[in-house]
Order: structure tokens, then C-alpha cells, then sequence
């Protein structure tokens, strides 16, 4: 696992976003176990990137907390040990895909050619990933996303809508690294909007609307 160290549990207490007027999350609690696959369900502006970003401390909650059993609240103890796949690759255009993994490699303190080497393999980075990131395809880039975000074998796996830009092959490709995450005993969290691609695999499910969760079995 990452050096960060292990989340072994994600507890959400009450959480509320607001910005402004608007109420993004209003009091979200749950429970999410690591070895397991959650998917978070939710139609446009039901909350779910907004939870998901939480989760991933980069967007920080109004009230309320999130600890990540057994580190605590602090985020700067647990960002080492998170892998964030966003719905914008947040790649550097400039840099080839295998440059921007051997970055992610480097700031989490890893041997950057060996990290590569396992990235190519893993993830079946062809010739696209020595090129420009901006020349790439969405797909392409998304695969070198995923790649980078896993370079450190965080314990915390947060997906935003991981099959944007996807064919079929790409899609059952990602399905078997969820499957290979989730073994090692990450914690994977899922936010899509083809939720049908995990229903069958993801041992809890929450559903949020209008920022409340309305049913789970988180």
C-alpha cells in the first residue's frame, strides 16, 4: 500500500456543504469498508462529486466530519495514500503520459522507471503514452489517468466517471483493475453516470438526492 499508509474504514458524520445558498450536501452519514467496490448513484446535482471530492479532501465539508479509520481527520495524513481519478484527466497537456506517471511516481517517492514499467504493462499504454498528453484521444488520456492515480497503490481509490471517453475494451479493462483494486483491499468508490456497469459488482451502494442520502447499504 501507499507509504501515507491504510485506510482501513471511511466513516462520513453529518456532512453538509453549502456554497452560498445552495446546499450541495445536507447531513450525509455513512460507513464505507475497505475491500469493496461503492458505487454512489444520484441524478445531476443530487451531490456525488461534491461527496466524492470530499472524500478526496480536496473540497473541504461546511459542518460535519470524515475520518479514515485508522489515521484520523487530518487530510494531510491521508492524501498520500489516496488515488483521485477525476473527471478531467488534471494531466499535464505538455508532458507525454508516461512523463506525467513518472512524476506521480516521483512524488510519492517511488522509482520512477520501475513505476512506469509496471503502468505500461498493467494498463497496455501503446506509443500514444510517449506522445503529448494534449495529442492523445479521451480515451488514451483517461488510461493514463487511471495509470497515474494508481502509480502508489493508494488504500483509497476515488473514481469519477472512469468510463468517460471508454470503448467497450476500455470499459472491461477498467472493470478488471476495479476487481484487481478491490482484492488488494482498497477502498474503491465509484461515481458514474452508467452505474449499471458496477451495479453487479459493487457490494454497497449509495444513493443520494438533493444532497441527502436516500437509501444505501453503505
Amino acid at each position: 500500500m501507499a507509504a501515507g499508509g491504510t485506510i482501513e474504514r471511511v466513516v462520513v458524520r453529518g456532512v453538509v456543504k453549502t456554497y452560498g445558498s445552495t446546499a450541495a450536501l445536507r447531513g450525509v452519514n455513512a460507513t464505507i469498508e475497505a475491500a469493496r467496490l461503492t458505487l454512489i448513484e444520484g441524478a445531476n446535482g443530487s451531490g456525488k462529486s461534491t461527496l466524492l471530492g470530499i472524500l478526496g479532501t480536496v473540497i473541504r465539508p461546511t459542518s460535519g466530519a470524515v475520518t479514515y479509520e485508522p489515521l484520523g481527520e487530518d487530510p494531510g495524513q491521508v492524501r498520500g495514500t489516496i488515488g483521485w481519478l477525476s473527471h478531467e484527466s488534471l494531466a499535464y497537456p505538455d508532458l507525454s503520459g508516461r512523463q506525467n506517471i513518472e512524476l506521480a511516481a516521483r512524488f510519492h517517492g517511488l522509482d520512477a522507471r520501475e513505476a512506469w514499467a509496471q503502468a505500461e504493462e498493467r494498463f497496455e499504454l501503446g506509443s500514444f503514452a510517449v506522445r503529448p498528453l494534449r495529442t492523445c484521444s479521451r480515451g488514451q488520456r483517461q488510461r493514463i489517468a487511471l495509470a497515474r492515480a494508481l502509480v502508489h497503490q493508494p488504500s483509497l481509490v476515488l473514481l469519477d466517471e472512469p468510463t468517460t471517453g471508454l470503448d467497450r475494451a476500455g470499459v472491461a479493462r477498467l472493470l478488471v483493475v476495479v476487481e484487481a483494486e478491490r482484492a488488494r483491499g482498497s477502498t474503491v468508490i465509484v461515481v458514474s453516470h452508467e452505474p449499471e456497469i458496477f451495479r453487479e459488482r459493487a457490494e454497497a451502494r449509495l444513493v443520494l438526492e438533493r444532497g441527502r442520502v436516500v437509501s444505501g447499504t453503505a
